[in-house]
């Protein structure tokens, strides 16, 4: 017989649907909710995205209990369910060089690498909750002691002596009071949301044009290049105004590519209403891009969408303040620190422009749509992991500590999972000695970590 349900089991139900966080919902006297799931463990990964999956297999490699919540039904954060392709950036992390033997480099299958991602953590005897989304933080003062997150049942119950955030928009820091800044200095904003879309149908010998630069040395006939081909269409309109660059980038898989072009500006990818707004422009535009693309792109004449993300891709929300932030000059001056996490990250400034197409800085007569600046191979450090106002609390991914143009490097996914190695390893460490965060034994950390 089916489990009977009452009328404020109903409501419940319905109240969690709208998003209301678990304490909201305490509040709504005679509502109920169909069950509370509860779980104690050392660390608790909010968030399985790159960062995430990292921070958790390091730290179960450790013997640590470690629960991994990911509020989709995939692992693999931007890289699966946006189809962010390929993974970009560098770091001198043999974690790195471990996952990407395993899922194939960074031009990995987004068809399968979730279930290679899932494999490090069981493996390293980690548990995973999908479909859980993480609602809000638990704490005593400044301290945390858990989490709680919403799914289908009802209310999952975290207790933990650590929480690792690597939701990749702060969620959990910012509603435990950690101070975060967002955007850039002036007007505060952000990089713009895209939409990374796959086609199919493109001749062997079609040109691929996966950067500024790129567009600029392709010619696509005697008198124009790329890029002078795409600053026309965006100046008439036959490209969006916001769209500049169009870059596409060769698949392992025959006659297909994938196309990094779509943009919409003076959007967060924290409100509900600007995601939206910005799934469906971006998506319409993709259309847009693939007529432009048949008519003009060598090799794309007969190319045909075959497969749209399930989420559009965000490059910027939140970045925590934290014991010590990266700056520019740290990046361009290959900066290194005592108490690195990560070794020799590196890639370019890449400052996808938030009030219109192409790169936000060094647009010149001769580089329409601008150009990366270089970076030198630099440290990230714990202490950029580390937010200020909260005890119990590590942050990995693209929202550490660091400035809107030091983000535009360290966001990129590579990185990513060499920050959330660190991340895991130090809080593995933290509860093996019993240490708060910022007293851990840096020096077993990174023998750890594998550095030399």
């Amino acid at each position: 017989m089916p489990n009977k349900i009452n009328r404020r089991q109903l409501l419940g139900t319905s109240l969690l649907a709208t998003g209301l966080t678990p304490s909201v919902l305490a509040q709504e006297q005679g509502v109920i909710t169909s069950r509370s799931l509860n779980y104690e463990t050392d660390i608790v990964v909010c968030g399985g995205g790159p960062a995430g999956v990292a921070a958790a297999t390091n730290a179960a490699r450790l013997g640590c209990k470690v629960l991994l919540l990911e509020r989709y039904g995939r692992l693999g954060g931007m890289g699966i369910h946006a189809r962010v392709w390929p993974l970009l950036g560098r770091a001198r992390s043999p974690f790195l060089k471990e996952v990407h033997q395993k899922i194939g480099g960074s031009s990995f299958d987004p068809e399968i690498t979730d279930l290679h991602y899932a494999d490090f953590v069981l493996n390293a005897g980690g548990k995973i909750l999908l479909h859980s989304w993480v609602a809000e933080p638990v704490s005593e003062g400044n301290r945390l002691t858990g989490v709680k997150a919403v799914c289908k049942e009802g209310i999952i119950n975290v207790k933990a002596k650590i929480v690792i955030d690597a939701t990749g928009d702060a969620d959990v820091a910012f509603n435990a009071g950690v101070p975060c800044e967002t955007g850039r200095d002036g007007d505060g904003l952000v990089q713009p949301m895209s939409v990374m879309f796959c086609v199919e149908g493109v001749a062997d010998d079609a040109k691929h044009c996966g950067s500024e630069e790129a567009a600029r040395a392709t010619r696509i006939n005697d008198d124009e290049t790329w890029e002078s081909i795409t600053t026309k269409a965006q100046e008439n309109g036959e490209l969006p105004a916001t769209v500049g660059v169009v870059r596409t980038y060769k698949m392992g898989r025959k006659g297909k590519a994938t196309v990094n072009a779509s943009q919409i500006n003076g959007l967060f990818g924290t409100k509900v209403e600007d995601l939206t707004k910005a799934e469906l422009e971006c998506r319409r535009q993709a259309l847009q891009i693939t007529e432009f693309m048949r008519r003009h792109l060598p090799g794309y004449e007969h190319c045909y969408i075959s497969h749209m993300p399930s989420v559009i891709g965000v490059r910027e929300t939140r970045r925590i303040k934290g014991l010590a932030q990266l700056t520019r000059e740290d990046l361009v001056s290959g900066r290194k620190w005592d108490n690195a996490v990560v070794h020799d990250a590196t890639f370019c400034l890449d400052i996808h422009n938030p009030a219109g197409g192409g790169q936000a800085e060094n647009q010149t007569d001769t580089a329409v749509q601008g150009f990366a600046e270089r970076d030198k191979p630099y440290d990230i450090p714990l202490t950029c992991l580390i937010p200020q106002n909260a005890e119990n609390l590590l942050v990995a991914g693209r929202c550490i500590s660091g400035t809107h143009v030091a983000h535009s490097s360290y966001r990129v996914m590579n990185i990513c999972i060499a920050v959330g190695a660190g991340a895991g390893v130090a809080a593995g460490v933290a509860v093996q000695d019993g240490k708060a965060l910022p007293d851990v034994d840096i020096k077993k950390v990174q023998k750890i970590l594998g550095f030399e």
